[in-house]
């Protein structure tokens, strides 16, 4: 099932960012983690693409780096409280895209990010979502996917509990919680790509993937994109 309605319909705006906002210590270090192990790879040159790119909270910090900031996202109140939060000058381009399915030409970016379990939680299909980050991303440029880490299991599972006990979120299934998976009752799933995982989804896209643990809390799969046969989109 795919959350991208979830997204749109229940936890977008204000209440996706209360979802942040409430995160302990812990959360709000492996958050921190995440967004500085991709401004490592930043340089003010280089145009960056954020799928699921949500209220801003990572925009604002790719900023810090490069004016050549894009987001999309299929939640059009997301996009309103990213634009009404970013003030500028630099600002980011934003549109309402669906990350499978992207207006962008070929090799438009020279970075394409999709972090903080997107490809889990969009609910896509996650080759289908691989291979279009490829596509508009220039040849020689990168590709950043990210995942949960199994030893913040513990953590991220508390997280969501709060964001249930606050009514952000659908009560915690715990029946059917486990091994990576979170589950609400309202429908809402949250599963994990193992470094196993990103590995098999690169290799089915003739890809080759190198793998990283930040911070003991996330799964990093990085990809220079390879150059394109003459002839190929």
């Amino acid at each position: 099932m795919r959350n991208t309605g979830y997204y749109a319909e229940k936890l977008a705006g204000e209440r996706l960012r209360r979802c942040y906002e409430i995160s302990g210590p812990r959360v709000q270090r492996y958050l921190g983690a995440e967004i500085d192990f991709v401004l490592e790879r930043i340089s003010s040159q280089l145009s960056v693409l954020e799928l699921g790119c949500g209220y801003g909270r990572v925009l604002c910090r790719l900023l810090t780096r490069t004016p050549r900031v894009t987001g999309i996202d299929t939640a059009i109140e997301s996009l309103h409280l990213a634009r009404e939060s970013i003030p500028g000058p630099p600002r980011p381009c934003l549109a309402a895209m669906d990350a499978v399915i992207m207006g962008f030409q070929d090799n438009s970016f020279d970075l394409t990010i999709c972090i903080q379990n997107g490809i889990c939680a969009f609910g896509a299909d996650q080759t289908r979502l691989m291979a279009e980050a490829v596509r508009v991303t220039r040849p020689g440029g990168g590709i950043l996917f990210s995942s949960y880490s199994p030893r913040f299991w513990d953590y991220r599972l508390e997280w969501f509990e709060a964001q249930a006990a606050h009514k952000l979120l659908g009560e915690i299934d715990h029946h059917a919680t486990g091994d990576g998976v979170i589950v609400c009752r309202d429908g809402f799933r949250s599963a994990t790509m193992t470094a196993d995982g990103f590995r098999a989804l690169a290799v089915e896209l003739s890809l080759v993937p190198h793998i990283s643990e930040v911070d003991g809390s996330s799964v990093f799969c990085e990809i220079q994109v390879p150059e394109r046969e003459s002839g190929n989109r």
